[in-house]
């Protein structure tokens, strides 16, 4: 992404410790914009509290329970990744990770949920090994450059799928034809997107400082008032930790580890590794936070923190955690360092004891953020060297197959299978390095073997 699409903060001296901490003036941001963009990253996310809970009640979880290992999941990783990697970065639970583990392992296998919580401990625990053994290193180093902009490209589409869908300006088509078509255009839902998608524009342009955090505020606002399904259900509900229901330290490591269920930790685990390396990439990208190299600032610090959080959750009663593109609001907003992910993670804190406060905030109030930073994601197609069409255009195939499948890692699955058999038909095998091919067959034998989520 090209500087000028990202509004730099002036170059004002923050304050000691937090500058120090941080690296806040260096980086060029101060910490009144840390602080929004850190706002913005935990509304625009923080719909996973109830989502969450939601799909993991369906498969027998007790939601009260769940509700609190999310907001413990998202809060240990946004710190760690704030405080360790300084980076703009929230973690989260996983909410396509999530769904395979209620409706895979728990309804679809029959699993009872203390194994299948083992299961994300193991997958936590060999996640968080392929990472420090520096595998996960290797892989974005061996990440062609077409892939790995066709992967950012692929998660702004896919950013505009999930944001449009949620505000029902793109719906489920019940009929025959294309599977989607457009929504109610006179709901309200769908005219606050649009006015809200905009105000962000004519905000941003015109750089007001939290343009986006004041569209989402706004929004929720009249929300509040024409919109009888956002009410206010208070602002304090205490959290019970202790009790018959807790899902902490429940996992069952051994029932995970039966021949029978290890096939379904490799799935969690290949996914984890292709699907948040790739995220992390498209987002250090968009927020400009690589260095000469290409690589990303504090890498091997960040790719740590989001495997570690997934051993977290396994203990807490979670699902697997990882980054969530949804960060990619708050570094728009102008997040540079990891005071903004610390932010998000003191906010889930506090979101243990003040809960209610979570139902203002419909899915309507951030679509328009998820959409504008959709829109900034696809410049990564000037990236893209034509000169090497073989190369631009597997990137290409990456970035339409993520969003055409809902799936990040088919989509670089198949940018690296158009990559190794465009270059093979094209004569051009030597620009072909034993690690693309490594990753090309892992990638291949992972969907031939029918373990892709």
């Amino acid at each position: 992404m090209s500087d000028n699409t990202i509004k730099t903060a002036p170059q004002t001296q923050a304050p000691g410790l937090l500058d120090k901490l941080f690296a806040i003036s260096e980086r060029g941001s101060n910490v009144r914009q840390e602080l929004l963009a850190g706002l913005t990253t935990f509304l625009a996310m923080v719909y996973s509290v109830i989502v969450v809970p939601s799909m993991l009640g369906a498969a027998g979880f007790d939601q009260g329970s769940v509700f609190i290992a999310t907001c413990l999941v998202a809060a240990f990783g946004s710190l760690l990744m704030g405080f360790w990697a300084n980076l703009p970065m929230a973690i989260g639970c996983a909410i396509s990770l999530t769904a395979f583990t209620a409706f895979s392992l728990v309804l679809g296998q029959g699993i009872s949920i203390p194994v299948a919580l083992g299961a994300v401990f193991l997958m936590g625990v060999a996640f968080t090994a392929i990472t420090v053994t520096g595998l996960r290193q290797w892989i974005l180093t061996h990440l062609p450059m077409g892939i790995a902009h066709g992967t950012g490209i692929g998660i702004g589409l896919f950013l505009l799928l999930i944001a449009t869908n949620s505000a029902g300006l793109i719906i489920k088509n019940p009929g025959n034809g294309l599977p989607i078509e457009f929504g109610d255009f006179t709901s309200l839902s769908v005219i606050m997107s649009i006015i809200g998608l905009a105000a962000i524009l004519g905000l941003e342009k015109r750089r007001v400082p939290g343009g986006i955090l004041l569209v989402i505020i706004t929004i929720s606002v009249i929300g509040l008032i024409f919109d009888p399904n956002v009410k206010f259900h208070g602002f304090f509900a205490m959290p019970e930790i202790s009790g018959d229901t807790s899902l902490v330290g429940t996992m069952d490591i051994m029932g995970a580890m039966n021949p029978i269920i290890l096939p379904s930790v490799l799935a969690l685990v290949m996914t984890a590794v292709f699907d948040a390396t790739g995220t992390i990439r498209a987002l250090a990208g968009q927020a400009n936070l690589l260095d000469k190299e290409g690589n990303i600032i504090n890498g091997g610090k960040a790719l740590t923190s989001d495997s570690v959080s997934s051993v977290v959750s396994g203990f807490v009663g979670g699902a697997p955690a990882a980054v969530y593109i949804e960060s990619a609001a708050g570094t728009a907003a102008g997040g540079k360092t990891g005071l903004t992910a610390v932010v998000v993670g003191v906010l889930f804190l506090l979101l243990l004891f003040i809960s209610p406060i979570s139902y203002l905030v419909p899915a309507y109030a951030t679509a328009p953020a998820l959409m504008y930073v959709g829109l900034l994601m696809l410049s990564n197609v000037t990236k893209l060297d034509f000169d090497d069409s073989i190369d631009a255009l597997s990137g290409l195939v990456c970035a339409v197959f993520i969003v055409l499948t809902a799936n990040i890692v088919t989509g670089i699955m198949l940018g690296f299978v158009c990559l190794v058999c465009g270059r093979v038909f094209a004569g051009e095998w030597r620009k072909i390095n034993f690690g693309i091919v490594a990753l090309t067959l892992a990638l291949v034998a992972f969907y031939a073997g029918g373990w892709a989520i």
